[in-house]
């Protein structure tokens, strides 16, 4: 899977009122982006009620049939309705891609913050394990801890919340970092050292605050490609299990009759992709607010 080298780069920081007039002034994308995730989070949560057929009922239909009007996207090999299917994967893959990007953010700044704070071999440390971690592919990274963890933790959601966060950790880390060694020799941070206060809450109520606009971007570039991790190690066999309807899985499942049957892996590869067309719109528009610039290059 192809990867990007995401770099967040500080601009002029934005009074108050100027941050709140950007967002007349932003981009349409932006809306978009946030519609589109909106109606996905709407999808997530009504689910039951909005997909005709439960995702693992089976021969609702002849096996492969075409689409039409009780059937959107038509049926799979198991004659289960993958419109149904898609629906319900829309709970799964949120819940996955976000609960992951989030736990790697929160554990990825609190390292960044105490490392680029505390300096020295704690710094070293740290710093050289991301860099190890980040050299390796997302897949082959991922692919590692699953297969650390044993085949009885194969397909857990856990585990799969656990992959992310473990991937994401240590780039979230050198963003707060990067903030964290900036902004410690300034005055208010001498301050607090003077008042005695400890690392950890010089950190958390001086640090924290000044990084938060960094880490808000990265948590929304992270979660624009969580979709698509999760969706890779499904196709791969090595995600969730069946009947889950993970779309990378369905359309696993259903490859062999992507020349026949292409219906059936239009529907989670048109889900998949709108979400993350979604997210990398709704990304930028955030990068505006918080007054910081996305930029994207080859690795």
């Amino acid at each position: 899977m192809a990867q990007e080298n995401l770099q967040i780069r500080p601009v002029q920081t934005q009074s108050k009122s100027k941050v709140w007039g950007m967002l007349g002034t932003m981009q349409p994308t932006a809306y978009i982006g946030a519609a589109i995730l909106l109606l996905y989070v709407f999808v997530a949560i009504f689910a039951a009620q909005i997909a005709p057929y439960s995702y693992k009922k089976m021969a609702v239909a002849p096996p492969l049939s075409q689409p039409s009007r009780e059937h959107i996207f038509g049926a799979d090999q198991l004659g289960r309705d993958v419109f149904s299917r898609v629906i319900y994967g829309t709970r799964y893959v949120l819940l996955l891609s976000l609960a992951g990007t989030a736990l790697g953010l929160i554990l990825g700044s609190f390292l960044g913050l105490m490392s680029g704070y505390v300096g020295g071999w704690l710094d070293e440390v740290l710093m050289r394990t991301s860099e190890v971690l980040i050299s390796i592919p997302f897949i082959v990274l991922a692919l590692v801890i699953i297969a650390a963890a044993g085949p009885g933790m194969s397909g857990n959601p856990l585990l799969l919340i656990g992959v992310i966060a473990i991937i994401y950790a240590p780039r979230t880390a050198r963003m707060a970092r990067a903030v964290t060694i900036e902004v410690s020799t300034r005055d208010f941070i001498t301050a607090a050292q003077l008042r005695g206060e400890t690392a950890l809450s010089i950190a958390r109520r001086e640090l924290l605050p000044m990084a938060i606009g960094t880490l808000l971007v990265e948590f929304a570039v992270r979660a624009g490609y969580a979709p698509v991790l999760i969706g890779s190690l499904g196709f791969l066999g090595f995600g969730a299990k069946p009947p889950t309807p993970e779309w990378g899985l369905m359309i696993s499942e259903n490859r062999v009759a992507i020349v026949t049957s292409p219906w059936t892996v239009l529907g989670p590869g048109l889900a998949l992709a709108l979400l993350v067309i979604g997210l990398n719109f709704l990304t930028e528009g955030i990068s505006r607010i918080v007054g910081r610039s996305v930029q994207r290059g080859p690795v």
